[in-house]
């Protein structure tokens, strides 16, 4: 498949967000993805994730959360230090909320996107951002698929306010996500009935996806990006 990748700008209440934009050539309207970064911004890595996934026939747009830090804010995976320090003057309040928001709503406007078939995913900092746009925004997506995201207390709390089918992915041996912390959001998605999958990898840790990080887990990562193909497929793709 032909694809082709565009820097854009997009318009928020904060000023202007750049974002990398990946197009599949075919013609008729897309589904689209919203991808979120990991703390390390928007990366080489996160780029060829967003192209795999354009391969499958999906618009992706990668929205730079870090637009506010700009020029510096960009990490190789061995500055953790950095990442996290930056990672942690973000607003995960109405500010990300309002940014996510654009970043959706730019989406929605594009000639190629079909409106109605939006899915969110990301990975680290962005995994926890995928969930929290699945409890702030799933009247604006359909579906959601964060990884190895942590989430804030708040933020389980307000799992009653999801609407969508979400699959969580998550590392068994993740330092930064404990094991008791993966059972109370899989209790609190249990009790509330919602529509979700809860899948841990037992010796894969965090950042197991990415196969510039220490802690890539090949096999994990194969299963999970098959996982995560059929669900958008079943849920984006109804038809396919």
């Amino acid at each position: 498949m032909r694809i082709a990748k565009t820097e854009v700008l997009i318009s928020t209440l904060s000023g202007q967000m750049p974002a990398v934009l990946i197009t599949p050539t075919q013609p008729g309207r897309k589904p689209a993805i919203l991808l979120l970064m990991e703390a390390f911004g928007v990366t080489p890595h996160i780029q060829d994730v967003a192209v795999r996934i354009a391969n499958q026939g999906y618009e992706v747009l990668v929205p730079d959360l870090y637009y506010r830090e700009l020029p510096n804010n960009k990490f190789s995976y061995e500055q953790v230090e950095q990442a996290m320090v930056m990672m942690g003057r973000l607003d995960f309040g109405q500010s990300m909320e309002n940014d996510i928001l654009a970043a959706l709503m730019y989406l929605k406007s594009l000639p190629n996107v079909d409106a109605n078939r939006i899915g969110v995913t990301g990975f680290c900092l962005g995994g926890g951002l995928t969930f929290f746009t699945a409890c702030k925004l799933s009247h604006q997506i359909t579906v959601a698929a964060p990884f190895y995201g942590m989430v804030l207390d708040e933020w389980i709390e307000a799992v009653q306010d999801i609407t969508i089918p979400v699959y969580l992915f998550f590392g068994g041996r993740d330092f930064f996500i404990s094991s008791d912390r993966i059972q109370q959001i899989n209790t609190r998605f249990q009790e509330l009935g919602k529509e979700y999958i809860l899948k841990v990898y037992p010796y894969a840790g965090h950042g197991f996806f990415c196969d510039e990080r220490s802690d890539y887990h090949q096999p994990a990562a194969e299963d999970a990006w098959c996982e995560l193909m059929k669900f958008f497929a079943k849920y984006l793709h109804p038809d396919s």
